[in-house]
């Protein structure tokens, strides 16, 4: 599928007017990266055929750094919450990334277009593979760290990957699959020690040239696919390319972000998720802005509460979970150094935990919308007016729509499937496919909208309010979990006989996985107390510890429609207090 098309992108800037917040930023801007490409943002010039993030942005801010042309903060900035500290310039990440760069292509033999699986927690290593990719043309595939063998097999078998980079928490998992994985070819293991069989990713990397030439990539050439979960089967494939993620953000201005070369970003998402792939890669190095990342191995608020007050952190963002939990501390004990500006996405934010963190830190959270597929599409812009439990107006590039089941747009107030245009022109910002799966690629599509599968609807002011999935999607603490996945994984046990698996509204959570079972008959009589539990671990050791049933129900039969397929959605609404 064709991302967009190249000609002069007037057409698109006609649809609406771009929301421009400079904030007195404008004669620093004319100096950045940004200089470049105005013309193609006025819609004067063609998209450029060919485009490398690395060398087209991070190796330009290299260059305006080394001008003094850039405030002295870093670029990147992680802490391990145990003393251990990095601080990178630009510079000095062109120069690891480019060592990393020749381990993939060098040492591993990886060429321009292979696929790579990174499972990494939040530590250095994660981002110098991601340059590194970039430079080598090579796709990378985040996952996170609570993958299960049986997900990681999967994304093995399904992508192709030649190479996996994890660490010694989950190569225990690889190894148990690898086997399995005919297109493996090299494991490489961030770690202190060795482990048989796994080329040591510090070593190698230290020891290679910095020398690299970077790869010519076109726009359009896949950068990151990601694993996204449906309603039914296994996650999808989809696929972002060089445009979607890294040229975009240089059209849509300071939209969602609105960052500076002075400030500093901390993003609390996990690595797995596009979130982090936006907010702590592209969208924040286009503004030149440093990156800060904790290492975090267990989210705790007053770590998180500390660390905002003994760094200096400009911009913060985070799931709702993250903000319920940190609300139900007294918050006024606090004194953060320099938080400015709150985001939450990934998930509907509550307005009453909205109103708890403005009343006790004097600080609005704005709320961005988005998809896997989308990227940020939706956000309450800085200065724009907060209207809780919105999720704000329409992103630069984004015809952003509701419309009905025949793709009609519907009029503000009215219900229905929130959509983006993606014809005649497709925007920059669209993924490009879901890879292998081209029935499911055309089934996003809705005549000339991309529909994204959550209902909601449009204020006659264009904001956009959020109603729910329209499909039986489950979104918890932000982790998008399909149902399929759950069910298979409690139908391999012996004491279920069917079982159905649905969303239950949960305080801290937003909403949680439950499940519905019937047992078999021979576990009819079984403690049910003890058999939930029991289930639960299954679940767990079965597929990623984040998808297990929170709550569990036993019921004797399951709502099925004449066909005999189950009514999720009674069960769902019968949780939500809809019946």
């Amino acid at each position: 599928m064709k991302i967009f098309k190249l000609p002069i992108l007037k057409s698109l800037w006609t649809q609406k007017p771009l929301y421009r917040t400079f904030h007195g930023h404008s004669k620093l801007l004319a100096s950045d990266v940004y200089s470049q490409y105005q013309a193609v943002r006025r819609g004067e010039q063609e998209i450029p055929k060919y485009f490398n993030f690395a060398s087209d942005v991070l190796d330009k801010w290299t260059e305006i750094e080394k001008a003094g042309k850039r405030p002295s903060n870093s670029a990147f900035w992680w802490i391990s919450g145990k003393g251990e500290e990095v601080k990178w310039s630009f510079e000095e990440l062109g120069f690891l990334s480019r060592k990393v760069a020749n381990v993939l292509t060098k040492v591993c033999g990886l060429q321009k277009g292979d696929r790579i699986i990174v499972v990494l927690p939040r530590i250095p290593e994660w981002w110098l593979v991601n340059v590194a990719c970039m430079r080598a043309g090579i796709v990378l595939i985040p996952g996170t760290t609570q993958l299960s063998a049986k997900d990681i097999l999967y994304r093995l078998q399904a992508s192709k990957a030649k190479c996996i980079i994890t660490d010694d928490t989950v190569a225990p998992a690889v190894d148990s699959v690898a086997s399995e994985s005919q297109f493996l070819k090299n494991k490489l293991i961030v770690s202190k020690g060795s482990r048989e069989g796994w080329l040591n990713f510090s070593e190698l990397y230290k020891n290679q040239s910095a020398d690299h030439s970077c790869a010519k990539t076109r726009i359009e050439d896949s950068v990151n696919i990601f694993f996204t979960s449906g309603t039914t089967g296994s996650p999808k494939m989809t696929e972002h390319s060089q445009g979607s993620l890294g040229f975009r953000p240089l059209l849509s201005e300071r939209y969602w972000l609105d960052l500076t070369p002075s400030d500093v970003i901390w993003n609390i998402a996990d690595t797995g998720w596009i979130l982090t792939s936006l907010t702590s890669v592209f969208d924040a190095w286009v503004f030149g802005s440093c990156i800060f990342v904790h290492q975090l191995p267990q989210i705790e608020s007053a770590t998180i509460l500390n660390t905002l007050c003994r760094f200096p952190i400009d911009t913060l963002v985070g799931v709702p979970t993250f903000y319920r939990m940190l609300v139900q501390n007294d918050l006024s004990s606090y004194k953060f150094m320099n938080l400015k500006h709150c985001m939450s996405g990934g998930e509907p934010l509550n307005p009453e935990v909205m109103e708890k963190w403005k009343s006790q830190t004097g600080l609005d959270i704005h709320e961005v919308y988005g998809q896997t597929e989308t990227g940020i599409i939706c956000s309450v812009f800085k200065g724009m007016k907060i209207k809780p439990g919105s999720m704000g107006k329409a992103a630069p590039l984004f015809d952003v729509q509701v419309v009905d089941k025949n793709a009609n747009i519907l009029p503000p107030g009215q219900q229905g499937e929130i959509a983006v245009r993606s014809k005649p022109i497709r925007p920059l910002g669209l993924f490009s496919e879901y890879i292998d799966n081209p029935k499911k690629t055309a089934e996003s599509e809705r005549g000339d909208f991309y529909v994204t599968g959550d209902r909601g609807t449009m204020d006659e002011d264009g904001y956009f309010w959020f109603i729910g999935r329209d499909d039986d999607i489950i979104i918890s603490s932000g982790y998008r979990i399909g149902p399929f996945e759950v069910e298979s994984a409690l139908m391999e046990h012996p004491a279920v006989a069917e079982a159905a698996v649905v969303s239950s509204p949960d305080p801290l959570r937003g909403e949680v996985v439950k499940a519905f079972v019937v047992l078999s008959a021979a576990f009819s009589s079984s403690d049910r107390e003890h058999l939930a539990c029991e289930l639960q671990e299954h679940v767990k050791k079965t597929t990623a510890p984040y998808k297990y049933p929170r709550k569990v129900e036993f019921v004797q039969q399951m709502p099925k429609t004449i066909t005999g397929k189950i009514k999720r959605h009674e069960l769902r609404n019968k949780e939500w207090g809809r019946m």
